[in-house]
């Protein structure tokens, strides 16, 4: 099951917040279609954050076609974003971590290090549309 996490220092809304991770989770198979997503009061009890939150990001999941709510039981996954290269994931993840260990060598704290890795992500990115 997914625990979530919020970051308050992101600038996004603590209900997408737990969109993205949900959508995150699905694309790396981390929750595959019929898992349960944490009940409501189980995200408020452990973020301590308002239900309607929770409530608003499942409704998105819902409408997304992501998640579909079962009275009295929970809400579930009805859809994966996972497809082939999940099986790339481990390897690449490995990959990642020894360059984080890099870059923590070489001094960077974990905002410089998500700073460089975004940067970097976003001109690469631009550069593959041109």
């Amino acid at each position: 099951m997914i625990e979530f996490h919020l970051d308050g220092r992101s600038g996004v809304s603590p209900y997408l917040q737990l969109v993205q991770q949900v959508r995150h989770a699905l694309r790396l198979g981390l929750l595959r279609e019929g898992d349960q997503l944490p009940t409501v009061k189980d995200v408020v009890a452990r973020l301590a954050i308002n239900p309607n939150t929770v409530l608003k990001a499942y409704r998105e999941l819902e409408h997304e076609g992501l998640a579909a709510a079962r009275p009295g039981v929970g809400t579930f996954v009805t859809k994966t974003l996972a497809d082939a290269s999940v099986a790339a994931h481990g390897p690449l993840r490995q990959e990642l971590r020894r360059w984080l260990a890099k870059a923590r060598l070489a001094g960077l704290d974990d905002e410089s290090i998500e700073a460089l890795f975004m940067t970097t992500f976003r001109s690469d990115s631009r550069k593959e549309i041109a």
